[in-house]
């Protein structure tokens, strides 16, 4: 039995002295139901939207105010002219725009109704029915506010338009999601091995006294898995079009364009694991959990990126996948040109750049 409990103390103290394991026992579990609790919700909050007041009177100014000072939504906008608004939802400043009708005050009173339409960018339907619920409810509070006191109810007709999906197709919103999800994890896990390959074979040795350059070796680790994420990016474009009727209103060519700007980016980041990894194993599970669930939470696939806490949303900036969906939505159900995304372009780029030089300088380490 002394043998046992010596046995016991022993492995207890190997675990309290290996902080990997007392990582992954504890600071796993902590982080997960953090994400999960903050990330994973169906409530809005500071949605930005753009009002459009075709009346400008003290009534459609009252309703403005009410929805200004709800914890719901910022706006951020307010549109001259109804030919504005397309712009303005594709440049992705916004998620809806409230739409007084001419007369507004006016018509409440004589008439005893007006009429308020709400355009939503149904690229996300959960969320554009979400932001139109809330809306909605928030009409309703300030009009049964009005009946308080009068014989003859005020009515509010509230309308509702869903821009760029119309039917609220929800395949509409998960396949740029799932196309994102597919292409960042199936392009890191395959170059987050090909260093850790090298080195469990025994040919790293070779590698290392070759006379190629470090920033050879890495490009040539990226660039035959390039064409290999290029034939899937290219057959779940085929398929989102001829399966699920999904519509691409953009350029075919910018979409593959963007597409192998993203490819180069998580294959980049898969070599840079790949770099850190001392196994084939832990280079796997580095990207399977390490970009799995940030690639699903932080980006934007499901859960909106504006309803999570700031911390959150600072760290969704670091996400690729977040920039890429945002890319993928706006050029196939938007039909967006490369200067309504050539900021996430841009940091697409950065990021490419900036995971390629730090493999590049970590190969140079183990040339030392």
């Amino acid at each position: 039995m002394k043998q046992f409990i010596g046995f016991v103390r022993k492995e207890c103290y190997h675990i309290i002295r290996d902080k990997r394991s007392l990582f992954i026992l504890f600071g796993m579990p902590i982080a997960q139901i953090l994400l999960f609790g903050f990330a994973i919700t169906n409530e809005i909050n500071n949605v930005n939207i753009a009002i459009l007041d075709q009346s400008n009177d003290a009534t459609t100014k009252e309703i403005t105010n009410k929805i200004e000072a709800s914890k719901y939504f910022s706006i951020v906008s307010y549109v001259q002219q109804e030919s504005s608004i397309p712009s303005i939802f594709q440049k992705g400043k916004v998620k809806a725009v409230l739409q007084f009708e001419k007369n507004f005050g006016n018509k409440l009173i004589k008439e005893n109704k007006a009429t308020v339409q709400v355009l939503t960018d149904a690229t996300d339907p959960n969320m554009a029915n979400t932001i139109s619920s809330y809306v909605f409810a928030i009409l309703k509070k300030y009009q049964q506010e009005l009946n308080k006191n009068t014989t003859i109810p005020y009515q509010i007709n509230s309308q509702n338009r869903m821009m760029y999906n119309a039917e609220l197709k929800s395949v509409y919103m998960f396949v740029p999601g799932v196309m994102t999800v597919l292409l960042m994890l199936v392009s890191a896990m395959m170059t987050s091995i090909s260093i850790t390959r090298e080195k469990e074979q025994g040919t790293m040795e070779i590698l290392l006294v070759s006379p190629l350059k470090p920033f050879q070796v890495i490009i040539g680790k990226v660039f035959p898995y390039i064409f290999l994420s290029v034939t899937n990016a290219l057959i779940i474009v085929l398929l989102s079009i001829f399966v699920f009727n999904v519509p691409v209103k953009g350029s075919l060519l910018l979409l593959g364009l963007e597409s192998i700007l993203f490819i180069t980016t998580s294959l980049a980041l898969g070599i840079l694991i790949s770099t850190i990894a001392g196994t084939q194993q832990t280079a796997m599970m580095i990207s399977l959990m390490g970009l799995m669930l940030p690639t699903i939470l932080l980006s934007g696939f499901i859960f909106p990126i504006s309803s999570m806490p700031m911390p959150l949303q600072v760290i969704s900036n670091i996400i690729p996948a977040k920039w890429f969906i945002t890319i993928v939505r706006g050029i196939m159900l938007k039909g967006i040109g490369l200067s309504y995304v050539l900021k996430e372009t841009l940091i697409l780029i950065a990021m490419s750049l900036f995971f390629i030089s730090l493999s590049i300088k970590r190969y140079k380490i183990r040339l030392e």
